[in-house]
C-alpha cells in the first residue's frame, strides 16, 4: 500500500511513498530498543548539545521547511515558517532545563535519606496530526528524547513529506540512528506497534474517535497514554471588553491555520448587552480576510487540508441553517481549483446544532448570544470539550475568578489561547488527558521512583 501527499491548494498529488511493511516495524522497533539501552545513560550535557543543534537547523531552514508544511496541508506561509521557529524554542527550553526539571526531588521522611528520581521509559509512540505537522511533533519530541526515552512517529498520512524532514533533522543534529525513527504506515498497523512489549507508552493528538481507539488499544496491554483530542473553545466576550480588540483578535483566534486548530476558538459567546455592536466589528473584520495561495505572502487564510474535511464543514454548515442559524458572511465553498471554504460566521446558533455542538475545523465562527455573564460561563461550559477558552474584560480580579468557573485545560484573559513551552498544554472532558509543555508534561514519560534508605 502507498501513502499520497496532496497538494491542497490545487488538488494534486505530489508524492507517494510505499508503506513500511510488517517485517519493517518489527526491524525498527528491535532497533529503537537496543538504542534506548545506550541512549538512557547519555548525559545531559551531550542531549543538550544535539537539542540545540536541532533548533539551529530549524531556524537557519525555517524557509525550507515551512515550504514543506504550506505544501503538504496548506498553511499560509508566514504561519507555516512561525511553526517552525516555535518548534526551535521548545528544542532550546528543554536543552535548557530538563537537567534542572528532572533532578532528583530529596522528601524528608523517617528514612536517612528519600528522593524522587525520573528515570526514562523506553520508546514512546507518538500519532500526530496533520494540522501543525512540526509543532506537535516537537513539543512531544523535544521532552521525550532529554529525558533519555526513543521515540516512534506514525504521522498523519498526508503529511509524510513532513514525517520524514522531521527526522531528518534529529540526524543532522547528530542524534544516533533509531533515537527518533518515523513510520510510514496507515491507521491499520497502529495497533500492533502499540501491542510490541518494547513499546512503553503512547501520546496521540487527534480526534475524539482516534482517541477513544487508541486508548481502548493501549488500554487492553495496560500502556500509558496522554492524549490531546478536540477543542470547541468558547471566545468569551462580557459586556466591559474592548470590543474593538476583541473583535479583531476572534478573527485571528478562529481563522489560525486556516480555522484548523484544536484551540482556535470556534464558539463566540457575546452577552446581549453589546452583542450587536460585537457582531457588526466581528463581521466586517471577517470580511477582509484574504484567502488564496498560502505561498503568498500577504495571503491569511489558505485551503483546507483534505477534500473530505471541506466536504463535513459544508455539511456542518447546511445542517445548521436548516436549524435555523443564519449566515453572516462566507457560508460556501470557494470555485475554482483547490479546498477554498470562504471565512464564515454563523449568527443565532442555538443548542441541538453542529455549530452548537460538534467541532468545527476550518474558517467557520459560531456566534451566540448570551443573557448575562452567567448565562455566558454556563454556554462556555456547556459542550463535551474542554480543551481551552478565551474571556474578555477590563475586570481583571473578576476574570480569575471566572477562570475556576470555566471547564478547560486552560483560560486565556484578553488574549487567543496558545501553546507555550513553559506552560502545561491538554484539556480536560472529551478534549482528553494528560499534559504536554512544562515541567508536567516531561514527567508523563518517566518512571517516577522513589528511593527510601534506611
Amino acid at each position: 500500500m502507498s501513502i499520497q501527499t496532496l497538494n491542497p491548494a490545487n488538488g494534486k498529488i505530489i508524492k507517494t511513498f510505499e508503506e513500511h511493511s510488517s517485517n519493517d516495524i518489527l526491524r525498527i522497533i528491535n532497533n529503537a530498543n537496543a538504542k534506548f539501552n545506550e541512549w538512557k545513560n547519555v548525559s545531559f550535557s551531550d542531549r543538550n548539545t544535539y537539542m540545540k543543534k536541532a533548533a539551529e537547523i530549524l531556524r537557519y531552514k525555517k524557509s525550507e521547511y515551512g515550504k514543506i508544511l504550506t505544501l503538504e496541508m496548506g498553511k499560509t506561509i508566514t504561519q507555516a515558517e512561525s511553526e517552525v521557529e516555535k518548534c526551535a524554542w521548545v528544542c532550546d527550553y528543554y536543552a535548557e532545563n530538563t537537567e534542572r526539571i528532572l533532578s532528583n526531588e530529596s522528601i524528608p521522611t523517617d528514612a536517612s535519606e528519600s528522593y524522587v528520581r525520573f528515570d526514562p521509559l523506553g520508546i514512546i509512540l507518538a500519532i500526530m496530526p496533520w494540522n501543525f505537522p512540526f509543532w506537535q511533533v516537537f513539543r512531544f519530541a523535544a521532552p521525550a528524547l532529554m529525558a533519555g526515552n526513543v521515540a516512534l512517529l506514525k504521522h498523519a498520512s498526508n503529511v509524510p513529506m513532513c514525517a520524514l524532514a522531521i527526522e531528518d533533522i534529529f540526524k543532522q543534529a547528530g542524534f544516533p540512528e533509531y533515537i527518533f525513527t518515523t513510520l510510514l504506515i496507515g491507521s491499520g498497523k497502529v495497533e500492533e506497534v502499540i501491542s510490541h512489549p518494547y513499546v512503553k507508552a503512547i501520546t496521540l493528538t487527534g480526534s475524539e474517535a482516534a482517541g477513544k481507539k487508541v486508548a481502548g488499544t493501549a488500554g487492553k496491554v495496560l500502556k500509558k497514554t496522554v492524549m490531546e483530542l478536540g477543542g470547541s473553545d468558547p471566545f468569551i466576550v462580557l459586556e466591559d471588553a474592548v470590543l474593538e480588540e476583541a473583535a479583531r483578535t476572534a478573527v485571528t483566534a478562529r481563522l489560525i491555520n486556516n480555522g484548523q486548530s484544536c484551540i482556535a476558538a470556534k464558539r463566540f459567546i457575546v452577552v446581549e448587552k453589546i452583542y450587536d455592536e460585537f457582531e457588526k466589528l466581528f463581521v466586517e473584520k471577517m470580511k477582509s480576510v484574504k484567502t488564496g495561495n498560502p505561498m503568498n505572502i500577504d495571503i491569511e487564510l489558505g485551503p483546507i487540508a483534505r477534500e473530505d474535511l471541506l466536504e463535513e464543514l459544508q455539511l456542518q454548515v447546511k445542517q445548521s441553517v436548516e436549524k435555523g442559524a443564519v449566515i453572516q458572511c462566507g457560508g460556501k465553498r470557494i470555485n475554482g481549483e483547490g479546498f477554498y471554504y470562504e471565512p464564515t460566521i454563523l449568527a443565532n446558533v442555538k443548542e441541538g446544532m453542529p455549530a452548537y455542538d460538534d467541532e468545527l475545523f476550518g474558517p467557520v465562527a459560531s456566534l451566540i448570544k448570551a443573557k448575562d455573564e452567567k448565562d455566558a460561563i454556563k454556554i462556555a461550559n456547556d459542550s463535551n470539550f474542554g480543551l481551552g477558552a478565551s474571556l474578555w474584560t477590563r475586570d481583571i480580579e473578576k476574570s480569575k475568578i471566572l477562570a475556576g468557573k470555566i471547564e478547560s485545560g486552560s483560560v486565556f484573559i484578553n488574549g487567543l489561547v496558545k501553546s507555550d513551552p513553559r506552560l502545561p498544554f491538554g484539556g480536560i472532558k472529551n478534549s482528553g488527558y494528560g499534559r504536554e509543555l512544562s515541567h508536567y508534561g516531561i514527567k508523563e514519560f518517566v518512571n517516577t521512583k522513589t528511593v527510601w534508605i534506611k
